[in-house]
């Protein structure tokens, strides 16, 4: 399938007016801006999360009431947490060429590599993805302005291994970032697969072979499938296009393996009835960072715990933590997402060492 999809290339909307850039630049990128509510389509047998407007998540997800006044006390908070140096352990990391040496000695096995926040290098079936490449040092439309990486990618862009496949789940900065994508080595050569409505940022940026993909919609890239399935998020790049593009997690499978991504999402029903249509997995990527305060975050990020239940329900044997580790969206310490979800991991009753953080640079053999 190779879906033609007549989105834009931001190129033609370089000049954003101030408001745009203070509403790109806060905190969270792309999250901060009021929802607006979008009636079910007139006529027509249209998917529930389709509407006039753009997208909407599916039916139960949590749904964000803050007031500015919740917003002002949580910019306050960012400001304080943004001037505060991160200690990190020094385990925390691999250095590049141990990096580099991990994913040589991996051959040609599956394995999957952390190159921080979203972004992981996974091999399955003789074909190496990236997920969310977002290695830049900001994720901000006008650096350096904007969240600043606190850790280095794994690997830079530029000694990357060759990528098969670029895998996006939405749009927002610290996942789409077009400053990796257009550093990418090979990229005519590449696959993108991405949500409906994103097709134009990798074309014009010399990825022929495009996929846009709705949810629960199916493609086959040199010999792996890879199935779209639901997540709990928003969709924004500038001022004009909230949620105008779709969110998406991913479901791999190859060599009788299934791997799945969960992309940037709150926790909800659906991943019950996703686990049962596609279920049951070898391992789950599922975000456990930026989930505090939860009267602002419980619509678009899961707590530890709640990315635990989302493993469960998604039929997970084994998770491994991501969307953590790299930037300050939330004023969480930043270490507290990694000791979170090794507790609840416990408490749910994993064995030891099936519910895991990688350090930075990682490479796990599957």
């Amino acid at each position: 399938m190779n879906t033609e999809d007549p989105s834009p290339d931001p190129r033609a909307r370089r000049r954003l007016d101030r408001r745009g850039v203070i509403a790109a630049l806060l905190a969270s990128p792309g999250l901060l801006l009021p929802h607006r509510s979008a009636a079910l389509p007139a006529g027509g047998p249209r998917p529930w999360h389709h509407t006039d407007d753009g997208f909407r998540n599916p039916p139960g997800s949590p749904v964000r009431q803050a007031e500015r006044s919740d917003w002002n006390t949580f910019f306050r908070q960012m400001r304080a947490v943004r001037k505060e140096e991160v200690a990190l352990p020094e385990d925390f990391r691999l250095s590049e060429e141990e990096a580099l040496a991990g994913i040589r000695a991996l051959g040609d096995r599956d394995g999957i590599t952390w190159l921080g926040h979203a972004a992981f290098l996974i091999r399955l079936g003789g074909v190496t993805f990236l997920t969310d490449p977002y290695l830049s040092p900001y994720a901000s439309p006008v650096p350096p302005f904007g969240p600043k990486r606190f850790t280095p990618p794994g690997i830079t862009v530029e000694r990357l291994p060759p990528v098969d496949v670029l895998m996006l789940s939405h749009n927002h900065y610290d996942h789409m970032d077009l400053w990796t994508i257009e550093k990418l080595r090979d990229r005519e050569r590449m696959t993108a697969v991405v949500p409906l409505g994103l097709a134009g940022y990798p074309k014009n940026r010399r990825i022929h072979d495009v996929r846009a993909m709705d949810w629960h919609t199916r493609t086959d890239v040199r010999g792996v499938r890879v199935t779209a399935v639901p997540a709990i998020h928003a969709s924004q790049r500038w001022l004009w296009d909230r949620n105008r593009t779709l969110w998406t997690g991913y479901v791999l499978e190859a060599n009788g393996r299934r791997i799945y991504f969960a992309g940037d999402t709150g926790y909800g029903p659906v991943f019950a009835d996703t686990g049962r249509r596609y279920g049951p997995f070898d391992v789950g990527l599922v975000p456990i960072g930026a989930y505090e305060p939860r009267l602002l975050m419980e619509a678009v990020h899961t707590t530890p715990e709640e990315a635990i239940r989302l493993g469960s329900d998604m039929r997970c044997r084994s998770l491994i933590g991501m969307h953590w580790g790299a930037i300050r969206l939330t004023p969480e310490p930043v270490l507290a997402p990694k000791a979170r979800l090794q507790a609840a991991a416990e408490a749910a009753g994993y064995a030891p060492g099936d519910v895991t953080c990688l350090r930075l640079g990682e490479t796990r053999a599957l």
